[in-house]
């Protein structure tokens, strides 16, 4: 029984990371509650280590204030991440994978791991 479960969910798994739509990081406004891949070029990010769940914001696609995607990884879940991401991904081309989120009218996507980054 615990074999067809693990098995069911490794299906399930493989299905929902194949539904992902690839979209240009322009395009992210358009696509709010789609889960997607972005690959786009990190432009500059800052660790606000002092603010509210000590947000990391990388500005996908643009330099800040003209990005159109917004990657964030709160601070409790920056342990999952081996380097200092507002270090170690500027200026470099990435995929991203995750659910396009709305806040204050501009799209974002939450990292909540290095799995979810990949420099390319």
């Amino acid at each position: 029984m615990k074999r067809s479960i693990f098995t069911a969910i490794m299906i399930l798994s493989a299905s929902l990371a194949f539904a992902q739509q690839e979209i240009k990081a322009e395009d992210a406004a358009k696509h709010e509650g789609d889960s997607v891949k972005v690959c786009t070029r990190i432009f500059g990010a800052k660790y606000f280590e002092n603010s509210n769940r000590a947000p990391t914001l990388l500005n996908a696609g643009a330099k800040y204030p003209d990005a159109p995607l917004t990657l964030v990884i709160f601070g409790d879940n920056r342990p999952a991440f081996k380097n200092k991401p507002e270090e170690f991904y500027v200026d470099k081309n990435v995929c991203v994978t995750g659910k396009i989120v709305i806040y204050k009218g501009k799209p974002e996507i939450i990292l909540t791991g290095e799995e979810q980054i990949i420099i390319h």
